[in-house]
């Protein structure tokens, strides 16, 4: 079973809809409640699951996918969904081994951003992966990439 540390968006709660379909998937899904108004401290709260549970991957969503940039997690695999990045924490290039699924029909964080953090950290193109009809990613074919991708502990 893989253990997966799942990082909610701004505003959302632990037990969404995609943390809920990782465990009904069979994976091992931690998910803290980031605070929603102090960035550092939802980093910091992000940091203390890492280090007590180490997880296989780091799945963040949204703001969370920020916060998942900003974790000191070694060679952890990052998937990034639709990573919020340039209105929480900033731009931190991200390591080899992650994976940014976003819709370019997403109203809340701009597809461009992810084409930039992807330029900026030096991925492959095949490390963007354009899904999803909106912000949420919650269609079927959302979440069956983010399961594959899960399975393989964030490896393609």
């Amino acid at each position: 079973m893989v253990k997966i540390l799942f990082l909610h968006g701004w505003h959302a709660r632990p037990g969404g809809v995609k943390p809920s379909f990782l465990r009904d998937q069979g994976f091992e899904v931690i998910n803290p409640a980031l605070d929603d108004d102090d960035f550092q401290r939802a980093v910091l709260v992000a940091q203390a699951a890492y280090d007590a549970h180490v997880p296989e991957v780091i799945v963040g969503s949204s703001r969370g996918g920020a916060v998942a940039m900003h974790v000191q997690s070694a060679d952890t695999p990052l998937i990034l969904l639709c990573p919020a990045w340039r209105d929480h924490g900033g731009m931190v290039p991200v390591k080899t081994n992650t994976w940014i699924l976003h819709s370019p029909h997403d109203e809340v964080v701009a597809y461009a951003d992810s084409e930039t953090l992807l330029q900026q950290s030096g991925l492959a193109l095949s490390q963007l992966i354009t899904t999803g009809t909106d912000h949420r990613l919650i269609d079927p074919d959302s979440l069956g990439i983010l399961r594959a991708l899960c399975e393989k502990g964030g490896r393609a």
